[in-house]
């Protein structure tokens, strides 16, 4: 397979059925075919080649609220060769300023939302050519729909010597040591996740799919989205997630197959609309980013009597990575599921020796859709593939039927919203004030956000500040999200002998009920 790329895959859908509808643009409302589809990411794809220059391994940013341009962009991507770098409009300027720095694309995509931002951006580094989206007009930009409506909507040619190995997608993920790592995506990831997901999930051709996630996440680009438009169903995009708006949507377009995160299962059961919509077309929702707790499961199944399955996936690895029948979700509650089709899943102890059934290890993957690393980063992407094997750093066990359930984090990460959030990334920030003399962050549960970041700052002596004022300095430098829910003062951290701060301690001391 590695001489198989992923070029043709929207080429060969409008070709199969260029006149099914593909796609519906709630924000624009308007609806496409898959013919149409296609022409967009030719003339797209024709553009960057032909217009900008654009070559095999070149890398082409988008930093945009969901709308078409991800979709022109990504298949065009994949027919010429070059590598799309979504960005995270959550980020604040300076981690953005880090990313696109890193990244080093030719040409990006400004929209309207983030014109100032994408200022202050290119200010600290350039970018050759600038694309306004939906209006936007950033200095020197060009605008997208003119530029689009001016190339020819024929199939770019292929470049030659195109690979299952050659990358086509670099995704940013949280570093914990402070700094993100972009996850390197290559045509075979791509092209084995679509073939996975309809074997393992069910997915065909009659299903239909709300995308509200943001399209910078491997949630939104890649859990119903490709998979779907490779088996020919159709996909309601939003630009973002408004409760009211999408449960409405989901009756009216009669969605089949629904992909969230618990904070938006609990959002929607607080809707005013959740008890008047009828769910009874869905087959089953799924649900990702953080454990999924049973009793809102249950909650669900009490007031709707869905199927709510809970997956499990990484960047690295594809955001789907295990499945289970209806039936089995609701026998295992709790549990992932088995590993999907074209995979293999091991549970090892520190010394990467298996473990047997009902105990615990830390979870490896290895296949066809395990990502190429990391973006220029050796060391990582050295620590986290081994033989073959992706080291996911999450702990799970697996019962005697073969099903897993995750059993906790070997690393740090905190999960709050569906969002990853790395605890030495956030000490960094508040050890970065004048007044702190150090910080350490864990996660505790909570009810709406799965996860809260509680943080515990010593200050340096004779020093006084408010948990507002170092709100405020975070703001500056980290995105919203990763902000701590709770700031507790405290006269001494503890450590051990080798200096480490007890997070152990703090969370028996602190986050116990």
């Amino acid at each position: 397979m590695a001489g198989m790329n992923a070029a043709d895959l929207l080429s060969n859908r409008a070709r199969l059925t260029p006149e099914r509808e593909a796609l519906y643009d709630v924000h624009s409302g308007k609806r496409y075919t898959y013919k149409q589809l296609n022409e967009r990411a030719n003339r797209c794809a024709n553009l960057l080649r032909t217009r900008l220059g654009i070559r095999k391994g070149d890398r082409i940013a988008i930093y945009a609220q969901n709308c078409l341009a991800y979709i022109d962009l990504l298949y065009a991507a994949l027919k010429i060769g070059a590598v799309l770098v979504p960005l995270n409009w959550r980020l604040t300027v300076a981690e953005l300023i880090i990313i696109v720095s890193d990244a080093e694309p030719t040409v990006i995509l400004v929209g309207p939302d983030y014109e100032d931002e994408f200022e202050a951006i290119n200010r600290a580094c350039t970018v050759p050519v600038v694309i306004g989206l939906e209006g936007a007009a950033p200095t020197g930009a060009l605008a997208y729909e003119d530029e689009l409506a001016q190339s020819p909507a024929d199939e770019p040619p292929r470049p030659v010597g195109l690979d299952g190995e050659d990358a086509c997608c670099i995704l940013y993920t949280s570093g914990t040591t402070g700094r993100p790592k972009g996850a390197l995506l290559p045509h075979r990831q791509i092209l084995w996740y679509v073939i996975n997901l309809p074997a393992s999930w069910g997915l065909h051709e009659l299903d239909v799919s709300p995308v509200f996630t943001p399209l910078f996440h491997a949630g939104g680009l890649f859990v119903y989205l490709t998979p779907l438009f490779y088996v020919g169903g159709k996909i309601v995009l939003f630009r973002s997630f408004d409760p009211d708006l999408t449960l409405e949507m989901i009756e009216h377009e009669r969605c089949t197959v629904i992909a969230g995160v618990p904070t938006i299962y609990r959002m929607w059961l607080e809707s005013p609309v959740f008890q008047d919509v009828s769910l009874e077309h869905v087959h089953y929702f799924s649900s990702g980013g953080a454990p999924l707790p049973v009793p809102l499961i249950e909650e669900w199944r009490r007031v709707k009597k869905v199927i709510l399955r809970q997956g499990y996936g990484l960047t690295e690895v594809g955001p789907n990575c295990f499945s289970m029948t209806n039936e089995e979700s609701l026998q295992k509650m709790g549990s992932i599921g088995k590993p999907i089709f074209h995979s293999r899943v091991r549970l090892v102890d520190e010394e990467g020796v298996d473990v047997p059934a009902g105990e615990t290890g830390e979870m490896i993957i290895s296949g066809p859709h395990v990502c190429l690393g990391y973006w220029r980063n050796e060391a990582a992407t050295a620590a986290a593939i081994r033989d073959g094997w992706f080291f996911t750093g999450d702990m799970a066990r697996m019962d005697g039927d073969g099903f897993y359930y995750i059993a906790g984090r070997k690393k740090e990460m905190i999960i709050s919203g569906g969002e990853n959030i790395y605890p030495a990334e956030v000490e960094a920030v508040f050890q970065n004030h004048p007044a702190v003399q150090e910080a350490a962050l864990i996660g505790r549960p909570d009810p709406r956000w799965g996860e809260a970041g509680v943080i515990f700052v010593q200050l340096r002596p004779g020093q006084s500040l408010t948990a507002e004022a170092l709100r405020d300095w975070c703001g500056r430098f980290l995105a919203r999200y990763k902000i701590p829910r709770e700031i507790i003062f405290v006269d001494e951290l503890p450590h051990t002998p080798y200096g480490k701060v007890l997070k152990n301690e703090l969370r028996g001391k602190y986050t116990q009920p």
